[in-house]
């Protein structure tokens, strides 16, 4: 109330003193800026009660109101206040209507005091009036150039920012910044723009109407680095929205840049913001003693402008104090004027007619205007030659990141057009002391990553694991403690049908968690709503296959050939021996004396399996055609007994592998094993983008994703990776995942039944997760790039991966069936194959036993071999041997010898009719001769041995007495000794029966 009747009590004395006043001053304010008005009429008033400027002169002022858009009522009002009579034209209006009062002013000679107003409070835009140092100019700029295009650009510059987007009100114009936009563009900036309407609670609520969830996050990714070019009120407000409709988070950057933003603007944004916020604004010099912020040298300001305590000095504005400043210059070129005595009086000029003539002491005035100088509010004002004020500084405020409201803000420097920025300008994030801090980290159990090492009843369970160390690692560099809790669906996170997440990642977007770690892999849309550090492990993907078991057949025996060639070879047996069969029956063979094979088929088939097995045997076949034959089977045994031999080797100490997978273009392309995922997951998700990829040169993953999505997904995938790993294990299956949890799993099986192939090359990695725009992102990837440099994430990696493990991770066979000492499993089938031989045998003994009993039984017929008596036959054969002319023969007692000799010294055949029952009998007999007995003394005659057949003895002999000796060619009696047969040696036969190695004849 004070003000506005100092105001009234001035514009009293204005009028009365209108008449006698010589100094008269015009001013032409925008309608909206009353403010301008009062601060005017204040500054007046304070230099007219300063006697020691103008002395007893006084000054007069007309103030006219106008559209700031409207240039023709402008130059109306100004030429109706030339009409009465002005020294000076001061304006505080927009570009619209400058350059028209310009034109009015060089062409009236009236010095013109310029002062450029945004409207409401917006920053200002170059108003692109030309100027030039011609005589004619008379209009001076009393608020320096618009610089605010060289401030942005070096602020960003020094914030190192390469993407940003600018926000800018309605009220802006967008050309103002056009400098600025294209020297970022020839550094290859990428800068969007986005203009703020009035009603920006409904401009947010179109966006997320508007916009798919990728687009949403995409857009909230772009508005972590923004410039906002507007009002202050607008930009709290924009501020209050954003932060409200959680576009923005803890890690985001806003530069706000306007002239007019004053302390409790500063205040007031600061505590509706998140993250960092620095604030460009024009600054002002301030007295350092506090007694002399009112005093500009001799003159006395009003305390109502000049105390920041008072709530209107608080809420001038730049362009009011620049209104103060200007009455100021020009009542100090007033007092110059007049000391020199060069006073050109005012007067009445008209702007209609065409002939008017301008006024005559107008270059007088502006020069005496442009020499000058003043202290006041904006600190020194003064011209440059071009008629510009060049004194201004920029001061740059900015807060740390953080949450939390209300904190403090701190200058980082100043800008002025001379010396540029002075000050250090850094974006960093954190410091690396993060004592006293808190984090809540969600994670989900995969070993070796995450796993629950100690839980017990009433106690937080205890986590352990390569994550877990690589976390704790950060806990002990950074100081901040953690609470780890499980996700409450235990998946890692995919988007749902209505655009939210779920798991683990819907844990970190729904801001329920800080962090997020565990075998979590830094994928596309991951990236779109949560933070990742960088990759603290490389990630591919692998396969997990159960090794190759081998397979205990009791006929591993047979395996080396097949079932098809074993037949082919004992067809060949049966054939070739009827063969050899036929052609000795079509010229049968010579036998040598004494020789037992014959030429039966049964003996045939015999010798051809026993040359087959490589058993030898006689050969008593001499024919050429046969000999022929058996040349061209033995080549054919030795071959075949070869291969089978170097086969079975083979397939007793090496497993055979069918379908042997060791890639996975392997298993792409067989079918035998079925094989998947974890559905959902990001392995489920990268198999489909490239196995629908059309342009995906390998076919690989269209085949993978093929056996994968069968059903829809649900035959061959699993709802966790727990259940995969059980299903290679007892089953037919090979399970696709994180090539690091398949290779820690084989690791550790007890049995060591896994083994695992994948690809090489590292397309991803696993990385921390953390909410968008989280302030620990930069500090965490630092200190995991540190722990990467110095070896220690090595050390921990080899923990959880040693390279010397009990399991072979890449061999698909067994390694106790990797060689080494054959086993009786090995050769189960053999010894089953002789079983089964020794049992048939015993069959067939026990049945040719009842046959030959039951043969025996029945009356033999004269052309059935007769069973001999061994007694009866020793006193036969001693009866008939014994005449005149021969001595004695001695028998052992223990066996019947009876040679040719003997049989020779037999009576006429009429003799041996007595014996005549042993004719059409096969008797084979050897005789054993003393060694004192070199010599025998008789022949056997032709005809005593005509009573007799020669031959082989028959295979089966019946009777109570009979017997075969141990070498296939005696008759001993089990029951009695045998008789003696006088023998007589004949000297005159002369052979040597030591040297005969048979000692036998076959009779």
């Amino acid at each position: 109330m004070e003000v506005w009747s100092l105001a009234l009590l001035v514009s009293v004395c204005w009028t009365r003193a209108w008449a006698d006043s010589i100094i008269h001053i015009g001013a032409i304010f925008d309608e909206s800026a009353k403010k301008d008005e009062e601060v005017f009429r204040m500054a007046v008033s304070d230099l007219n009660q300063n006697d020691e400027i103008l002395q007893t002169e006084k000054i007069t002022i007309s103030v006219n109101f106008v559209d700031g858009n409207n240039p023709f009522q402008a130059v109306q009002e100004a030429c109706d206040l030339m009409n009465h009579g002005i020294l000076a034209l001061v304006s505080s209006i927009g570009c619209t209507s400058a350059g028209s009062l310009q034109s009015l002013a060089d062409a009236m000679h009236i010095p013109h005091l310029f002062i450029q107003r945004s409207t409401a409070g917006t920053p200002r835009s170059g108003c692109g009036t030309t100027r030039s140092n011609r005589n004619d100019d008379y209009t001076l700029f009393v608020r320096p150039p618009v610089y605010i295009n060289d401030v942005i650009l070096r602020v960003v510059t020094e914030y190192a920012w390469q993407k940003f987007i600018i926000f800018y009100d309605s009220e802006y114009d967008i050309r103002g910044i056009q400098d600025f936009l294209d020297k970022v563009s020839q550094q290859g900036m990428d800068v969007a723009l986005q203009k703020v309407e009035n009603n920006i609670n409904k401009m947010i609520t179109g966006l997320f109407a508007t916009m798919r969830i990728e687009e949403l996050n995409r857009y909230r990714d772009t508005l972590r680095r923004a410039i906002l070019v507007m009002n202050p009120s607008t930009a709290k407000s924009f501020i209050a929205e954003v932060v409200e409709a959680n576009l923005v988070a803890f890690d985001c950057h806003w530069i706000i840049i306007n002239e007019e933003i004053n302390d409790a603007d500063v205040q007031e944004l600061v505590r509706k913001s998140i993250g960092r916020l620095t604030i460009i604004r024009q600054s002002f010099p301030v007295p350092q003693n506090i007694s002399q912020r009112c005093f500009r040298g001799t003159h006395r300001i009003s305390s109502s402008l000049c105390d920041p305590k008072d709530p209107f000095a608080q809420n001038m504005e730049i362009t009011n104090l620049y209104i103060y400043d200007t009455v100021l210059l020009l009542a100090n070129a007033f007092h110059k004027k007049l000391e020199d005595r060069k006073w050109h009086s005012m007067a009445s000029l008209t702007c209609i007619r065409k002939n008017s003539k301008p006024w005559q002491g107008g270059r007088s005035m502006l020069d005496t205007i442009k020499k000058g100088g003043v202290n006041g509010l904006t600190g020194e004002l003064e011209f440059a030659e071009n008629g510009g004020n060049p004194k201004v500084i920029f001061e740059i405020l900015g807060t740390n990141y953080g949450e939390e409201l209300s904190r403090g803000i701190r200058k980082l420097g100043c800008w002025n057009p001379v010396s540029g920025l002075n000050g250090s300008l850094t974006d960093r994030r954190l410091e690396n002391n993060m004592r006293g801090v808190v984090l809540r980290v969600v994670t989900v159990l995969e070993e070796p990553f995450v796993m629950v090492s100690e839980n017990v009843l009433g106690k937080p369970k205890k986590y352990q694991g390569f994550s877990i160390d690589v976390l704790e690692s950060l806990s002990t560099y950074l100081g901040f403690t953690y609470e780890i809790y499980v996700a409450p669906d235990h998946k890692y996170g995919r988007p749902q049908e209505n655009g939210t997440w779920n798991g683990l990642i819907g844990e970190l977007v729904f801001k329920r968690a800080d962090i997020g770690i565990s075998a979590l892999t830094i994928t596309p849309d991951r990236e779109n709503v949560v933070d990742f550090t960088t990759r603290y492990m490389d990630y591919s993907v692998g396969v997990l296959l159960q090794k190759a078991e081998k397979t205990m057949d009791m006929f591993a025996c047979l395996a080396p050939f097949d079932l098809s060639l074993w037949a082919c070879i004992a067809g060949t047996v049966l054939l070739v021996g009827l063969l050899v069969y036929l052609l000795n029956w079509l010229n049968p063979p010579r036998l040598q004396m004494g020789s037992m094979t014959s030429t039966t088929l049964y003996n045939s088939m015999w010798f051809v399996y026993g040359s087959f097995v490589q058993q030898g045997g006689e050969v008593p076949y001499t024919t050429l055609a046969t000999r022929m034959m058996m040349g061209a089977w033995w080549l054919f045994a030795l071959i075949v007994i070869s291969s089978y031999t170097a086969n079975l080797a083979a397939f007793l100490t090496i497993t055979r592998i069918e379908n042997s997978i060791q890639s996975l273009q392997d298993l792409s392309r067989q079918t035998d094993i079925p094989y998947g995922t974890v559905l959902d997951s990001a392995v489920y998700e990268h198999v489909r983008v490239k196995g629908m990829n059309p342009f995906e040169k390998n076919n690989m993953y269209s085949k993978l994703w093929q056996m994968i999505n069968r059903s829809n997904g649900s035959e061959n995938n699993v709802q966790e990776s727990q259940a995969g790993i059980h299903k290679v294990k007892y089953g037919n299956y090979a399970f696709v995942w994180d090539a690091a949890v398949l290779e820690y799993v084989a690791l550790n099986d007890p049995d060591c039944s896994f083994y695992t192939v994948g690809n090489a090359i590292a397309d991803r990695g696993y990385g921390i997760a953390l909410q968008h725009g989280s302030p620990y992102r930069d500090v965490f990837s630092q200190r995991i790039l540190e722990l990467q440099q110095n070896g220690h994430m090595d050390l921990l990696k080899h923990k959880w991966w040693p390279k010397n493990g009990q399991c072979d991770l890449y061999s698909s066979v067994d390694p106790k069936y990797k060689g080494g000492a054959l086993d009786i499993k090995s050769f189960a089938g053999v010894f089953c194959i002789l079983a089964a031989g020794i049992v048939l045998s015993c069959l067939i003994a026990m049945l040719e036993t009842w046959w030959n009993k039951r043969k025996g039984s029945r009356v033999p017929s004269k052309e059935d071999d007769k069973e001999i008596d061994l007694e009866h036959l020793h006193r036969r054969v001693n009866s008939l041997c014994t005449d005149d002319e021969s001595p004695h023969k001695q028998f052992s007692t223990s066996s019947i010898d009876l040679t040719p000799l003997d049989i020779d010294t037999l009576p006429t055949r009429q003799a041996l009719e007595q014996i005549s029952d042993f004719r059409n009998t096969h008797i084979t007999t050897t005789t054993f001769i003393p060694e004192q007995i070199q010599t025998l003394s008789r022949t056997l005659s032709a005809k005593a041995a005509s009573g007799f057949s020669f031959g082989s003895v028959p295979e089966h002999r019946t009777g109570p007495f009979r017997h075969r000796a141990p070498n296939g060619g005696f008759f001993r009696s089990p029951i009695k000794t045998m008789s003696s047969i006088p023998y007589q040696p004949t000297p005159t036969l002369g052979l040597n029966i030591g040297n005969d190695p048979d000692r036998g004849t076959s009779i």
